[in-house]
């Protein structure tokens, strides 16, 4: 079939940002294991750096009336870091940092036409594979090339554990008992160094699946499940392989449901995850009865001051708990606003739209029943939020993003600045 759509210019500003999203640990790995020892001032630097290049090209075109939604909701988390500031007498903006990532990323994405997405995505997508190839395949240039284990020592302070002679970073060597498939002896981890953030990509990539499957070819289609399925394999996360599942069953079920139906995924889940803690509250493990039984005990210990925002040192000890993360690092108002933009900000007229704004939640909130810095940081939120911003801009672009003469581009919009 003929594809008469317009040629469409790349935004290589744009893709540099996001593809940077995604490799800057694996560069940093590079630089640390051969160059000259890291610490965690050097990530925390780089990850600066790249929001910084993204708010910048932001700046530089302005702030539109299509921005009040997601501008709102940074601006309230920002109010929030200041109160939490006042109240803890201390500087907390951690969570507020989170919340700039999806500001940058999403916003970034409402100026980012299709080819631009497609580019970051499959870019980053071939330089995550061509790293997971080399672990599958030879592990020992794999680990002496990255050193995982070491970067996560010098970054994080984070000592290998004494029996172990991989080079691995320790929590992707498994343990008797965990779900694996025997493909390799270990979790994977490729450019990210660490398992649960690849698998989490692997999510980022179904939904990018979800979203453009209607009209991608047939090889890119085998390429991209081909893909998710080896990630899948060799990360053996049983989050992901759930989500899969939701995945496929959504891609029909989905465009049927009101978008407004996202908003019921958060209570719903937060219910499931009730009901497994009443019926075995004493669940332990690594496993997701376990995970889920964990978090609903946070929540259950909470009192109104940690509701409140009143304990907020305590919010980097919540890591796999990621309601009680949001809720110790924002208070339960964060926790709402969060639900209610990640809820409603996305599009939903076509059904890609409607595909990608039922799966985002579920992948989120199922996410922070058992974890939940991974889907906050810009490795994973990244490329998550760029689809989504422009997912909502796709049927109303902010400005001419072909060849075309200038009569067929989109109407002026009204700047905010």
């Amino acid at each position: 079939m003929t594809d008469n759509r317009p040629l469409e210019t790349r935004d290589f500003i744009i893709i540099a940002v996001a593809v940077s999203s995604v490799l800057y640990n694996g560069v940093l790995a590079l630089i640390n294991a051969h160059v000259m020892p890291l610490g965690f001032a050097h990530v925390a630097l780089t990850e600066i750096l790249i929001l910084f290049a993204g708010l910048l090209y932001i700046l530089r075109k302005g702030l539109y009336e299509e921005d009040i939604g997601v501008l709102l909701f940074t601006v309230f988390t920002l109010v929030m870091a200041i109160y939490m500031s006042a109240i803890n007498r201390m500087v907390f903006v951690d969570y507020f940092r989170n919340i700039l990532i999806i500001f940058c990323f999403a916003t970034l994405g409402t100026w980012s036409n299709r080819a631009t997405v497609k580019a970051a995505f499959l870019l980053s997508l071939a330089a995550v594979m061509a790293v997971l190839l080399c672990e599958i395949f030879s592990l020992t240039l794999y680990a002496d090339l990255f050193k995982p284990g070491y970067y996560f020592l010098t970054t994080r302070g984070l000592e290998p554990p004494e029996w172990d002679k991989t080079g691995l970073f320790g929590n992707a060597l498994g343990f008797k008992g965990r779900l694996s498939f025997g493909l390799i002896g270990h979790r994977a981890s490729s450019l990210f160094l660490e398992q649960v953030s690849l698998s989490n990509f692997g999510g980022v990539m179904m939904m990018y699946t979800l979203f453009f499957w209607d009209e991608m070819k047939r090889g890119m289609k085998l390429w991209l499940v081909a893909c998710i399925v080896l990630i899948l394999l060799t990360t053996a996360s049983r989050t992901m392989l759930t989500f899969a599942a939701v995945c496929v069953g959504g891609y029909f079920v989905f465009p049927r449901v009101p978008k407004l139906v996202s908003l019921v995924t958060m209570p719903l889940i937060l219910l499931a995850g009730t009901a497994i803690f009443l019926l075995n509250p004493n669940a332990t493990g690594d496993n997701l009865n376990g995970r889920i039984v964990v978090t609903m005990r946070h929540v259950s210990e909470m009192d109104v001051f940690g509701f409140l925002g009143f304990y907020a040192t305590k919010a980097a000890y919540y890591a796999d708990s990621g309601y009680v993360y949001i809720i110790y690092g924002g208070t339960i108002f964060a926790m709402i606003a969060f639900w209610l933009f990640v809820s409603l900000y996305p599009a939903g007229d076509t059904p890609a739209q409607r595909r990608l704004a039922q799966a985002l939640p579920i992948f989120l909130f199922f996410n922070l029943m058992i974890g939940a810095t991974p889907v906050f940081t810009a490795k994973i939120a990244g490329l998550m939020w760029l689809l989504v911003g422009y997912a909502r801009q796709q049927t109303a672009p902010r400005m001419m993003p072909t060849v075309v003469p200038a009569s067929t581009a989109a109407l002026p919009r009204k700047s905010l600045s």
